[in-house]
């Protein structure tokens, strides 16, 4: 299989939510961006802040949509057009209510589960794309959902959810390598 040519974080923009948990997806991308040299700059035609890395010999996108989550779809289909990207080369970042904090999963396609950034690039992409999925935890009632993915992750929560990209920066090799099997047994068994 083709490794993973762009790596999508999804998060909402601006300072007022950037320290929220429904940014967890944000904080990866720029984690990898920080680990391999890559800087973003605002890209009009692509909705979002984009960067370019070079991990393990693959030159890889970045994007961070600015378009709000509910249209994050709209950023990763322009970007994925323009550089003729398929959905199994795409990786998309989230946080995840149905993880505990700090647990990081990956896994290929599938359905939206609530989330509202995978809603929309599933119905403009299809849902053939894998997920990287940083678990936040569930506030326990549906009523609360959106307070706790849009609050501060208390300072545990906070550490545990940094420990869950650290855990996945080490699979991100494999990853581009399109070795996913591998990067979902070692991330997976930790």
């Amino acid at each position: 299989m083709a490794g993973v040519q762009l790596i999508v974080g999804l998060g909402n923009p601006g300072q007022e939510y950037q320290h929220t948990r429904h940014n967890a997806g944000f904080w990866f991308v720029e984690q990898v961006a920080a680990s391999y040299h890559a800087t973003f700059k605002p890209e009009k035609k692509f909705h979002g802040e984009v960067a370019r890395a070079n991990i393990h010999g693959h030159s890889i996108w970045l994007l961070k949509p600015d378009t709000f989550m509910n249209l994050s779809g709209q950023a990763v289909q322009s970007l994925a057009t323009f550089y003729k990207i398929t959905p199994d080369e795409i990786l998309v970042v989230h946080d995840e209510l149905d993880l505990p904090t700090g647990i990081v999963k990956i896994k290929k396609s599938g359905g939206h589960g609530g989330h509202n950034g995978l809603r929309d690039i599933i119905q403009r992409m299809g849902k053939d794309f894998y997920r990287l999925r940083l678990g936040i935890g569930h506030p326990g009632d549906k009523s609360k959902v959106t307070g706790h993915v849009l609050k501060k992750a208390s300072t545990d929560d906070q550490i545990d959810i940094e420990r869950a990209i650290d855990d996945a920066m080490r699979v991100l090799d494999l990853l581009v390598d399109g070795d996913v099997q591998q990067a979902m047994n070692k991330l997976h068994t930790q």
